[in-house]
């Protein structure tokens, strides 16, 4: 029965990964990915590991794939965008195929083979007793090292998220390629006026009409 559970988890883990280079839209090779995530979970469950299933399913099939997810509707990806294969990658995807399963069956064989056997039936590698022992007394200053990195990737984004350009009392933005009424510049034009003045700043067309400029840096008190 578990040999059978085993064919059938490895078999659907395999086949989402094939689907998930062989989609040629983003969104269902981001769903076929979320079903290698679930085969391999339901994989741990077979092994003893419940709490690295129960992990899997809650970080990488929830969210993390949210986040692909968001990403590729954020992109808005309608279209497939046609490149140029080069010559050698299916070869070499082949070739990396047969050296991958070749690896897979001398681990098998290896062990199976094997003279050696483990200590005990079930190894509790996987279980949350001996993962939550482990992180907390010897990986105990990683683990704080790491949670205080991540709550500094936080602070800084929400930081850089919240930053304005902050401008002082007296200071003016002078805008790029626009078209001023003349009467902005000088109140005594009439506001039917059609006079046209080129320049780049409103300190410039003061000068050219010979309008003084109360809003110079020197002016000011």
């Amino acid at each position: 029965m578990l040999a059978l559970l085993f064919i059938l988890f490895a078999g659907m883990a395999i086949g989402s990964a094939i689907a998930v280079v062989a989609q040629r839209n983003p969104l269902y090779s981001a769903i076929s990915l979320i079903g290698v995530f679930i085969s391999l979970a339901c994989l741990y469950v077979m092994l003893a590991a419940p709490f690295l299933a129960a992990v899997q399913v809650i970080v990488y099939a929830g969210a993390i794939m949210v986040l692909v997810v968001f990403v590729i509707m954020l992109l808005n990806v309608e279209q497939e965008e046609r490149r140029t294969r080069l010559a050698f990658l299916v070869p070499a995807a082949v070739g990396l195929a047969a050296v991958l399963i070749a690896e897979v069956t001398f681990i098998l064989y290896w062990v199976q083979a094997s003279p050696v056997t483990p200590p005990g039936n079930i190894s509790d590698t996987g279980l949350t007793a001996s993962i939550g022992t482990g992180l907390f007394t010897t990986y105990l200053l990683p683990f704080e090292i790491t949670s205080i990195l991540l709550l500094m990737a936080i602070v800084g984004a929400m930081t850089l998220a919240r930053r304005t350009a902050t401008l002082p009392p007296g200071a003016r933005v002078v805008p790029g390629a626009q078209v001023l009424a003349l009467n902005v510049i000088d109140p005594r034009v009439p506001l039917d006026s059609t006079t046209a003045i080129e320049a780049h700043t409103t300190v410039e067309v003061a000068e050219l009409l010979g309008i003084p400029d109360d809003h110079g840096p020197a002016k000011r008190d």
